[in-house]
């Protein structure tokens, strides 16, 4: 069974995204061995520095890919990644089964973004949109999106 990770920084704080991601996560069950994996976010002051942000960046990204299984593709969510429609993911995904181990790890960041490091470990850089969401948001629309491109490679009716 092809496995699926999100890799992320930071908790979810409220209980409806919690259980959004849970119901998506159930509902993938059923496809590929899926699970979500948070890392602490790093804590910086309010007005950090450049050297500070970078440094928190680092220290994350380290962290993020100490936690991806070997053998697994990397997707970063970053905003200069492409954009791409929910059949061309589901497409990415296919042909990660195919053409690899078939196991894919997506990585979002926290507040500050992704390190180069992750970025440049990545097979992939996948952005959701032009418009800024809440990291909280964004996880929960990667999980939907996974789910839906299992729903479309396997020919069900969530998607249409």
């Amino acid at each position: 069974m092809q496995k699926v990770i999100i890799l992320c920084v930071g908790k979810l704080k409220e209980e409806y995204w919690r259980l959004a991601c849970a119901e998506y996560a159930k509902r993938m069950s059923r496809f590929a061995d899926f699970s979500i994996v948070e890392i602490d976010e790093e804590r910086l002051p309010d007005s950090p520095s450049p050297a500070q942000i970078k440094k928190t960046l680092e220290k994350e990204g380290e962290r993020l890919l100490t936690k991806v299984p070997s053998g697994f593709e990397i997707v970063s969510m970053c905003i200069e990644g492409k954009q791409i429609d929910s059949e061309s993911l589901a497409k990415k995904i296919q042909e990660t089964a195919i053409n690899g181990s078939g196991n894919i790890a997506f990585i979002i960041g926290g507040s500050w973004g992704l390190s180069d490091e992750v970025k440049n470990a990545s097979s992939f850089r996948l952005s959701m949109s032009k418009m800024t969401f809440p990291h909280q948001m964004a996880r929960v629309m990667l999980c939907e999106q996974i789910y839906r491109a299992f729903q479309i490679s396997n020919g069900g009716k969530y998607h249409k």
